[in-house]
């Protein structure tokens, strides 16, 4: 007797639905591979915990920074009002009228601003005013022209509306006026009054104002940084929404395609 061939062995037949629904999977795990939306949030998400860190270690650093200068002015400010004395109480009206005169300054020149710019507004507005009447009286054919007409009524419109920003305009920039020239009267007053209390005090004031511009600066740059750090953690939260929101759709695209052909397979049987 001779030995026979050993017989190949073959995989077990598969049937149709069973490849379709394979393949289907596949095609699905396919697609969430190369969904470069999930790629994108992810990137988004890394980035925007870096900023996280990133920003709450310069907020902290900046709070700090405030605290120490903070500490910094009230020592040596005190250490000055023990030297100089009854002066610093003494003068304070003085300083105390210079930064209510500074202050009418600087309002007053706003308004000197926006009057002198409702005054051009004006201006301009009577100009066209008078290019859109010239223009319908060269008319020969006397047609009445609606678009110009409009354009008439418009500048019309816009000249009444400038005449009224001007009026008002002019009574803030007089009354601001009337402000500044008050305070600053009052100022020269308290000068000539408390001029020696005014000599001797100057370094402790002038002292206060440099910390005081370097507070509000350090200040400025708390605020900021708070905002980036707001807009950091908002940028997490978008991102972390984005890929529940792709996943869930992934999801329940898988859940239609797999239900889709289970679902012909039992009516056929």
């Amino acid at each position: 007797s001779h030995s026979e061939e050993p017989a190949e062995i073959l995989p077990p037949a598969r049937d149709e639905e069973e490849e379709e629904e394979e393949g289907m999977e596949q095609g699905l795990e396919e697609e969430e591979e190369v969904d470069p939306r999930i790629q994108g949030e992810l990137e988004k998400l890394n980035q925007s915990t870096d900023d996280i860190n990133r920003r709450e270690t310069e907020l902290e650093d900046a709070r700090q920074k405030f605290r120490s200068v903070l500490v910094e002015a009230t020592v040596k400010l005190d250490e000055l009002v023990k030297k100089i004395g009854k002066a610093v109480e003494d003068s304070k009206p003085y300083w105390e009228a210079r930064r209510v005169a500074r202050q009418a300054q600087l309002e007053a020149q706003k308004a000197t601003q926006d009057f002198q710019r409702a005054t051009e507004v004006l201006r301009a507005a009577k100009e066209t005013i008078s290019l859109a009447e010239q223009r319908l009286l060269e008319d020969d054919k006397r047609q009445f022209d609606s678009a110009w007409q409009e354009m008439l009524n418009h500048a019309t419109q816009r000249v009444m509306e400038a005449e009224q920003t001007k009026t008002r305009s002019e009574l803030v920039h007089k009354e601001t006026a009337a402000r500044y020239n008050a305070a600053m009267g009052r100022m020269r007053q308290l000068e000539k009054k408390l001029k020696r209390a005014i000599n001797k005090s100057k370094p402790y004031f002038e002292l206060k104002a440099k910390y005081y511009v370097q507070l509000e600066q350090l200040k400025k740059t708390v605020d900021d940084l708070q905002a980036k750090l707001t807009l950091a953690k908002g940028e997490y939260k978008m991102a972390l929404k984005n890929l529940e929101m792709i996943s869930d759709e992934i999801h329940e695209r898988r859940r239609s395609s797999a239900m889709g052909p289970r679902g012909c397979g039992v009516g056929a049987e």
